[in-house]
């Protein structure tokens, strides 16, 4: 029977719109975003405004009865939408941006719309297969071994506490070391599963911020000695204070020699490896135990998607989870239940936005972002040098990301600017603390940054 040929026997709409109402309001959604992405470089970075405004606006008395889609479209206009920070503003350069692409855009509301779940092969064999094709596809551009396995979380946190959950399930409890410019989601994570105070070795960086094997081979020494068990190095590609690279050949070959696990955060420097600089300053990571990164981030999809990419045969004796009521939608031997490689069982599909936009842009144009936004990095620290009476690079442009100083400056000066230069509207950045000392950060990844916005921000931030 061909549905077509006959009057559908539900209403399209679970809870009763007609269809009219549906596309109407589908297609003010779909031009609002379009209008959003074409105007975004004259709204504002980022707007907050305060709670009790917002919640004024937003609140009000539990809606019983019907209230005017027009109007409640345009209050998450105007009030929720607005007031955030835009990511994927180009003058957007606080923490690290998330510079959406449309295409990523189109997969993320397909993905939605089909209400897809990505739990069990059973329940979900299209949006599993995507992500297990999408899951190798990011292990080839990473360089790792062919049997590596994976799993889509919601991002870089996630993945981390995911991989030392199934670390710690395979090897015990143990020593781990990192260093103080570690992603501080990595210490909660190790804290939330129970690690203590001393089995952590947060370990001081050099003086280029990164993590030595010098450092870790003292502090593993002095474990073995007092009878302590080592059994994991975190090491940073890319880290978020300053761009800084961890030696990473030399943790791994420290790793290989007393039989630890080397787990690599790359959640936003990772993909540099796409181009030639990247993958000059970024070899190693292919040594990872387990490496994570984000593609809400430098592969330019909307929040949320992280990835961990791992060694074989390690999730599944940690998660694995296949009560009565779930045995009916299990994949058995030939297809992987993602719901047994993670803490979520119910999983909506990350991986059809990043799908979609690998294969209708291209690798090519990913790596061409990648590789301009590093040079509009290095650009930032040239022009910082050529005005050196006023400015000073603290840390020079490391894939993405520089630190600076306003000569003479204290702290709390450098924090007044940036605030000032928020709430402008104009350009969002922020500060961070290096050794003590709090300066000035750009995180330069959105590819439609233009050196007339560098310079303008810097500007206004001397100004």
């Amino acid at each position: 029977m061909n549905s077509k040929d006959h009057n559908p026997p539900y209403p399209a709409d679970t809870l009763g719109m007609d269809a009219d109402e549906m596309r109407r309001l589908g297609y003010a959604a779909v031009d609002a975003v379009i209008e959003h992405l074409e105007n975004k470089h004259s709204e504002a970075a980022i707007a907050c405004e305060d709670p009790e405004s917002l919640l004024a606006a937003l609140g009000g008395a539990l809606p019983e009865n019907p209230q005017p889609s027009e109007a409640s479209f345009d209050l998450l206009m105007h009030s929720a939408l607005r007031n955030q920070q835009h990511g994927d503003h180009p003058r957007y350069f606080a923490r690290v941006p998330g510079p959406s692409s449309f295409a990523a855009i189109i997969g993320e509301w397909l993905g939605v719309g089909f209400n897809t779940i990505a739990a069990s092969w059973p329940g979900g064999a299209g949006p599993s297969a995507v992500e297990l094709v999408v899951i190798d596809w990011l292990r080839q551009l990473m360089d790792l071994p062919e049997d590596t396995e994976g799993i889509l979380v919601s991002g870089g946190s996630q993945a981390s506490l995911t991989a030392i959950a199934a670390v710690r399930a395979c090897r015990g409890q143990g020593c781990v070391y990192l260093s103080d410019q570690t992603h501080a989601s990595i210490l909660r994570a190790l804290r939330s599963l129970g690690f203590s105070d001393n089995e952590l070795r947060v370990l001081e960086s050099d003086a280029d911020h990164t993590l030595t094997a010098k450092a870790v081979q003292n502090a593993i020494a002095a474990d073995k000695q007092t009878g302590l068990k080592p059994m994991m190095v975190i090491a940073t590609a890319g880290s978020t204070n300053t761009g800084a690279i961890d030696p990473l050949h030399e943790l791994a070959d420290l790793c290989e020699e007393h039989r630890l696990w080397l787990h690599i955060d790359g959640a936003y420097g990772a993909p540099a490896a796409l181009t030639q600089r990247g993958a000059g300053r970024l070899a190693g990571m292919s040594r990872a135990d387990s490496l994570t990164l984000d593609p809400h981030k430098w592969f330019f999809q909307p929040y949320d998607v992280g990835c961990l990419l791992i060694r074989p045969g390690v999730l599944e004796p940690c998660f694995n989870m296949n009560p009565e009521y779930l045995k009916d939608v299990s994949g058995g031997d030939d297809a992987p239940d993602f719901r047994n490689r993670g803490f979520e069982l119910t999983r909506r599909s990350r991986a059809l936005k990043l799908w979609f936009s690998l294969r209708t842009y291209g690798i090519a144009k990913f790596r061409d972002a990648i590789d301009y936004s590093i040079d509009l990095t290095e650009f930032a620290e040239d022009y910082l040098r050529q005005n050196s009476q006023r400015w000073e690079v603290v840390t020079p442009a490391q894939i993405g990301i520089v630190c600076f100083a306003l000569r003479g400056a204290s702290g709390d000066e450098h924090e007044r600017r940036a605030n000032s230069l928020s709430e402008s509207g104009f350009a969002c950045a922020t500060t961070t603390k290096l050794k003590g000392r709090t300066v000035l950060r750009l995180c330069i990844i959105n590819p439609l940054t233009t050196k007339a916005d560098i310079v303008e921000t810097i500007d206004r931030l001397g100004a």
